[in-house]
């Protein structure tokens, strides 16, 4: 039996983190935790360095990058640089920073390749939904009616030689919680990277990035535990710098009139998906994770096996409970990633 210490259960995401335990630790590397609240949820930061003083610098920098990437991609601040883009006139061009251009295009790619399953300007439907979670009641049809009509990716523009975006319709809002979090655990990995740390894990929310390995271990184990509780099925993941993300609706869903609805809303009909289900897809990145977790949730076991079939380095776990219990649909076709980073399969004890 393989032991394990220091268990993270973050809870609101569906990922249980375990640290390998492992003998003949390199005595030069010391493991440190962090953690910080951002983006409405907690960030995880777990590294291996010389002494306490450089983690806590190292730690540090990368969540002001963090705070930086909310700063820059929040619906929720009416400051944010995303609202203000929103808050442009219809069809006007606005130049924007790096950060959020790439976070856009990204998104854009997801969008087109999932038929619209994934789309950032669902956020008037998603502001509707979110009343409907608080007051327990479903959304105004005739305000639903409006709502669906300001969405669609291909009214969101984008140019790449200017850096500029475009909002075609006045009123149209830009959503970015599928995607934003994985984009944010991406630079601060990327901080920690260019700083000379190799051993790092960084999570925020679902999203969770893994680089290098602890000490004496050939990766970073994850227990996935789709539905936001204890890890289930006795599956495990071993990664080296690889992402993943789950997206479900564990904690956030409403029940009206005996029906659950997810947080997660379905561009095409402007519903939260209905029932109990979850996704966990591991990338290449978690900007990529995030993002397709989110489509595939969406698109569902079948059309969403094979966006990730057809994504270099990805794989995916959906789970539904049905009336007969739960079931689950797994796609492992990895590409381009090494065996270190395969899924692990045990029987539950």
């Amino acid at each position: 039996m393989r032991s394990r210490t220091s268990i993270y259960a973050l809870s609101p995401v569906g990922l249980i983190v375990l640290a390998s335990c492992c003998l003949g630790f390199e005595p030069a590397l010391a493991r440190f935790e962090f953690s910080q609240l951002h983006m409405g949820t907690q960030f995880k930061i777990i590294l291996y360095c010389e002494s306490a003083q450089a983690a806590t610098t190292l730690s540090s920098n990368a969540f002001e990058r963090i705070a930086e990437i909310d700063a820059i991609t929040s619906d929720y601040l009416e400051t944010s640089e995303l609202m203000l883009v929103c808050k442009t006139a219809a069809g006007s061009k606005i130049r924007v920073s790096e950060d959020l251009f790439r976070v856009l295009e990204t998104s854009q790619e997801i969008a087109e390749r999932s038929d619209g399953a994934f789309d950032v300007t669902i956020g008037p439907v998603v502001r509707l939904w979110r009343r409907a979670r608080r007051i327990g009641e479903l959304p105004d049809s005739n305000r639903l009616a409006q709502a669906m009509d300001l969405i669609g990716y291909h009214k969101l523009r984008l140019d790449r030689p200017s850096r500029s975006v475009a909002l075609e319709r006045a009123g149209m809002l830009l959503d970015l919680g599928g995607i934003a979090k994985g984009y944010a655990v991406d630079a601060a990995m990327r901080v920690l990277k260019q700083q000379g740390v190799t051993r790092a894990l960084v999570a925020g929310g679902g999203d969770i990035s893994v680089m290098g390995a602890p000490p004496g271990s050939d990766g970073w184990t994850i227990s996935v535990a789709p539905h936001g509780g204890e890890a289930q099925h006795g599956l495990y993941l071993c990664l080296r710098d690889r992402a993943v993300s789950t997206s479900g609706d564990a904690h956030q869903y409403v029940e009206i009139g005996g029906v659950r609805y997810s947080h997660i809303v379905d561009p095409k009909t402007g519903l939260g998906l209905k029932g109990h289900q979850s996704v966990t897809v591991v990338a290449l990145d978690c900007t990529t994770s995030d993002a397709l977790a989110t489509a595939a949730s969406v698109m569902g076991p079948a059309k969403g096996s094979r966006l990730i079939d057809s994504t270099p380095g990805a794989a995916a776990l959906f789970t539904q409970t049905t009336a007969r219990g739960e079931s689950m649909v797994e796609t492992y076709r990895w590409k381009e990633v090494p065996k270190t980073a395969q899924p692990k399969k045990e029987k539950a004890n």
